[in-house]
């Protein structure tokens, strides 16, 4: 037998059709002819295979170790709802995998649930699956039964992969799988372990003897979803479908079963009002730790020591061309540009990767639910649940790795309201902005200039949350929480470290062309002259007389309401799109200051200080500490970093990351004239 997989993955609603092949260039529909469905005729679509099945009960992982691919399927948020899918070769056979967001009923409460029932029911211009994977938990078998039974009485061919049957053995409740079988009335029972891979390549031969069909168990009655009332079949008939699994319960003999397992103990802690939160405050301090201490160091020699030793094997290549090769414009525009975005990009790859392992961790060992559970009840002011907490701590420390977290809240619309309000949490790199402006305006004061920044940074997350719930997801209406805890588990190491090398490399590759890009095009603004003495293209020396500096002084005017109309302010500002890092660095080469290796409080206290002083106070008529005030919330409230939008589309989509840094714009000059109006009769 030959078995392999192809790395065909394809994201969005297009994952629900057809797949085009190569040479097959024409439109083709789902065929009722009653050939064989795996026999793969020259121009006959691929068998179409769907994965179902309820939240946290290994599906997606399962998924994953069948294409090859340790990754787990993220729904990447957004106005669709977003699958993943795969092609796999099996006998020479090439069949179409589907994966779909977990979901408790075929009849859905969330766009996620919405997407999954249509894909498995074929309905919405969703084509018939050839045959349904439906996995079932044993450990929570009760509740996986009355699910199958949903899906069985849609009458598609159907194999049952059977998961986490080792932890429900350590609680004296093993599922055998050929007992099972049998109590379904001869239905395809497979146990499999997504982790591990066992099982895998059983399942996938009984897969290959199924297309045919498998039976209906008694008790069960097909349906046509294409015609029978959805709502009216689910909810019709639910007390048989919970009498028919108590039935195969009885048959496989579960009711001895443990009622108090290892999980249930441990929750009893977790789950507690007071002891349970400290633990969820420990949690995040460490994730919030890790993201920001631990990735610093790295970070430094990312942009310190590697940018050096490339710096240096580009010199030394240059020098071969003669004494004056590093003076011509496409060694700066190698170095000052692209290398720039590189490293750019490569300094972000510490947080992400620690992030996505302390994601993994918690989600793989089975807290991430219980830590939804305990926040809940704070997040349901703005219309979200507990699990939302969580990339919101973590974007005071960076924003990037914050977005990564949003994986993993169950609703794409929550996920998209908490991927646009991740920019106003006020990220480490404004924390040299605050310090800076904070010295040279309120000496005395400084302190409590910047933890003020931070307090109205939580405020403004709150404010702009319940307008957004209010105007841009009103349908986000808060429910009734229910969710399934899953039980606690190791997780795998080589499982793990492959998840996130996978992860990290889908961000390397979404994120860093559009950084590279603009950083490179900022260059070249920097580089082009705009006055006749200015220099050449590349060798600009001041980068107000460039490009970049006319851009800068049009911009200007627009600030002047907010008090700040100097292109000192507008370039800096500019610079900040990029990366918040080098905003204190631009207004410094902007007034010609060399700072040196000057702590932000020295700059603050010296010549840049007052240099800002200077310029400040002559752009708002004398009321220089009401205008650093409004760029102090400017800063906080407007776009974060390319590198942030970069992640925000590759997650979310080009309109949802235009519209969050038209919010962040829009929010932020309101808030800086607005202060600046108020502060200037008072200061």
């Amino acid at each position: 037998m030959s078995e392999s997989c192809h790395d065909d993955h394809r994201r969005g609603l297009a994952v629900l059709l057809p797949q085009r092949h190569a040479d097959d260039h024409m439109e083709h529909e789902q065929s009722d002819c009653a050939c064989h469905p795996g026999a793969n005729h020259a121009g006959a679509p691929s068998p179409r295979i769907v994965f179902i099945g309820n939240p946290n009960v290994g599906k997606s992982s399962l998924f994953n170790a069948i294409l090859g691919t340790k990754a787990r399927v993220m729904n990447a948020p957004g106005t669709t709802v977003l699958l993943e899918r795969g092609t796999y070769e099996h006998d020479g056979q090439s069949w179409d995998l589907v994966d779909t967001p977990g979901t408790y009923s075929l009849l859905p409460i969330s766009p996620d649930e919405q997407v999954a029932a249509e894909a498995v029911m074929g309905l919405e211009g969703n084509p018939d699956p050839d045959l349904v994977v439906a996995t079932l938990d044993a450990t929570n078998i009760a509740r996986s039964l009355y699910f199958l039974a949903l899906v069985l009485e849609l009458g598609r061919p159907t194999v049952v992969a059977l998961t986490m049957n080792d932890l429900a053995a350590k609680n004296g409740a093993h599922v055998d799988a050929k007992q099972l079988s049998r109590a379904l009335g001869g239905l395809p029972v497979v146990e499999v372990d997504g982790r591990t891979g066992k099982g895998v390549p059983e399942l996938m031969d009984t897969i290959a003897q199924s297309f045919h069909g498998t039976p209906m168990p008694g008790g069960l009655h097909p349906v046509n979803p294409h015609t029978v009332d959805i709502e009216q079949w689910v909810e019709g008939r639910a007390d048989e479908r919970f009498d028919w699994a108590a039935c195969v319960i009885a048959d496989i003999d579960l009711d001895n079963r443990d009622d108090v397992t290892f999980s249930d103990r441990i929750d009893r802690l977790m789950l507690n009002p007071v002891f349970g939160i400290l633990v969820f405050l420990a949690v995040m301090f460490l994730v919030f730790q890790a993201t920001t201490w631990l990735a610093g160091p790295m970070q430094d020699w990312i942009d310190g020591t590697l940018r050096e030793w490339i710096t240096t094997g580009i010199t030394s290549v240059f020098a071969l061309f003669g004494p004056h090769a590093t003076d011509s414009w496409v060694y700066g525009l190698l170095v000052d540009g692209v290398l720039d975005g590189v490293i750019t990009v490569a300094t972000f790859i510490p947080p992400m990767g620690i992030m996505f392992l302390c994601l993994s961790l918690l989600e793989d060992s089975g807290y991430l639910a219980r830590a939804a559970f305990v926040m809940d009840r704070a997040m349901r002011m703005v219309g979200l649940d507990g699990r939302a907490f969580l990339p919101i701590v973590i974007g005071f420390g960076c924003n990037l790795p914050a977005l990564a977290a949003t994986r993993t809240l169950p609703d794409s619309r929550q996920r998209v309201l908490v991927g646009m309000l991740i920019p106003f949490s006020s990220c480490s790199a404004r924390l040299s902005v605050y310090i800076v402006l904070a010295y040279a305006f309120f000496r005395e004061q400084a302190g409590l200039v910047v933890f003020l920044m931070y307090v109205f940074s939580v405020l403004l997350i709150l404010g702009v949350g319940i307008i957004l719930r209010k105007v841009k997801f009103r349908s986000l209406a808060p429910e009734p929480f229910a969710m399934s805890l899953p039980p606690y588990q190791w997780p795998r190491l080589v499982v793990l470290v492959r998840s996130i090398l996978t992860k990290l490399w889908g961000f390397v590759r979404g994120a860093s062309s559009i950084i590279v890009t603009m950083i490179v095009f900022m260059w070249i603004l920097q580089g082009i002259p705009a006055a006749a003495n200015a220099g050449s293209f590349g060798k600009v020396e001041d980068v107000h007389q460039s490009v970049y500096g006319v851009v800068a002084d049009s911009v200007a005017p627009v600030f002047k309401p907010a008090g700040f109309d100097n292109w000192h302010a507008s370039a800096a500002l500019l610079t900040g799109f990029v990366a918040k890092e080098v905003v204190v660095g631009s207004l410094a080469q902007s007034y010609n200051v060399n700072t040196g290796d000057e702590t932000e409080q020295a700059q603050g206290e010296g010549s840049l200080g007052a240099a800002l002083n200077h310029s400040f106070n002559e752009s708002s008529g004398g009321h220089g500490k009401a205008a650093a005030v409004a760029f102090l919330l400017f800063t906080l409230a407007y776009t974060p970093c390319l590198a942030t939008v970069a992640e925000l589309k590759r997650q979310f989509g080009g309109k949802i990351a235009m519209q969050t840094v038209g919010l962040g714009l829009v929010v932020a000059y309101i808030l800086a004239v607005l202060a600046f109006q108020i502060l200037r009769l008072v200061m």
